[in-house]
Order: C-alpha cells, then structure tokens, then sequence
C-alpha cells in the first residue's frame, strides 16, 4: 500500500503530524470528562459549549470555556511567533514548537497526578490553560507547516472534503487515505484517552501526550540537520 503522502514532498511531517493528531484526542478526552465539558483543541466544539453555557445550560462553565479559549488563542499566538522566525525551515519550525508545547503538557500531567479524581476548581484551571496553551500552539505550526489534510484538530472541512471531492459526487477523488487517517489518528487518541479517564485515572493520557509531543520535538530535531526539499516552506 503506498503511503498516502508519498507523492508530497514533506519528509517526516506527516508522521509527526499524525503523532500530534494523537495527542489531540488524548487532551481532549481528559478536558471534556474531566474537567466540566470543555475543549481545549477543538475551538469549534469549545464556541459551541461557550454559547451553551452562556444560555444556562447545566454542567457547563462559562469561565472554564473562556479560560480554554483564551489560553488557546495565547498559545496560537506564541506559535505565529515561531513560525515568523522559523518557517523557512520546517523542521526547525516543528522541532521548536513541540519543545515548547511538551513542557506545558508535563505541567497538566504533574497536576493531574497531585489533584487526581474528582479535579477541583483550582486544579481545573491549572490543568485547562497549560493544555490550552499547548494545543494552540500546535494549530497553529500545523497550520504554518501545511502539510495538505493535516491540521492535527479539525475535521469538519476533512469530513466533508471526503464525502464533497467524492467520485460520488462527481468530483475529483481527492486523498480519501490521506484524510481518513487524519480522522482516525484523533479518534484513536479520543478512545485510548477516554478508556483511562473513565476507567482508570486522567493523567495516563496526560502523560501519553506529553511523551508524543517530546518524541515529536526529539525526532524534529534529529532531522533538522538536514537540509532536503522537505524543510523548505511550500511555495518557496
């Protein structure tokens, strides 16, 4: 089976990418059934539930939802930053980003495993802001990487790309591989997260996420050093 980037020019990203779209589940399933039905990825599902709140739904939290908001778009922030100075080299760009997001996710996990079950109110901000920091500074590389069906957290446009670029459709097919694995990577980290949330304890998925996120930056760095095609910013 060929890999469904083969024909791309983008070295390791894909992989790495896959990696982060993994940790996007993880985190997410430790926010949403942990800490009150809160995103700190999808910013879509964390608007909605905000809007929800606001309305009164029950079970919902208006200041944990802005808290995640905000911490999201700081740390997106601090990616725009990096890619500034980074982009012309790729995996330079990720190499630094992940650095700078695994630290952050070792900080939830260590408060998840002080705070544990059921979280209170401080341990929940602690945890939700330095996630939130970290997931957006991870959009944001990935957004600036633009390794095509790769955002690492949002699958809607993925979604309908598959079913709208469809020979069903009438379209041209596009890269139903490519996207199907994209889905499939965020789902798998929402499932193994969940299972150890409900199950067992939720900084194991913390702790997974902070691994993948470190083994992104470490693996970026050992490819750094090179300098093929892959590393060059698209269109450049």
């Amino acid at each position: 089976m060929q890999w469904p980037w083969s024909r791309g020019d983008h070295g390791p990203l894909p992989v790495l990418l896959l990696m982060l779209s993994l940790v996007t589940g993880l985190v997410d399933s430790v926010s949403y059934l942990a800490l009150g039905h809160v995103f700190v990825a999808n910013m879509t599902g964390n608007v909605v539930l905000l809007g929800f709140a606001f309305a009164g739904a029950p079970g919902l939290s208006v200041p944990a939802s802005l808290a995640a908001l905000a911490a999201f778009l700081l740390g997106a922030l601090a990616g725009g930053r990096i890619a500034t100075r980074l982009s012309a080299h790729r995996g330079r760009h990720l190499r630094t980003a992940a650095a700078c997001a695994a630290p952050l996710l070792l900080i939830a996990f260590i408060v998840a495993a002080i705070a544990g079950q059921p979280v209170s109110g401080g341990a929940r901000y602690a945890l939700l802001v330095p996630m939130g920091l970290a997931m957006g500074l991870q959009n944001a590389t990935a957004r600036r990487l633009a390794v095509p069906d790769l955002t690492t957290t949002v699958l809607t446009l993925t979604l309908t790309g598959i079913a709208a670029d469809s020979r069903l459709a009438g379209g041209p097919g596009g890269h139903p591989a490519r996207r199907v694995m994209a889905i499939t990577a965020i789902f798998l980290g929402a499932l193994v997260g969940a299972l150890f949330v409900v199950h067992v304890d939720l900084f194991i998925p913390l702790a997974l996420a902070t691994v993948l996120m470190a083994s992104t930056a470490l693996i970026a760095h050992a490819r750094s050093g090179e300098d093929p095609s892959w590393t060059r910013a698209p269109g450049s």
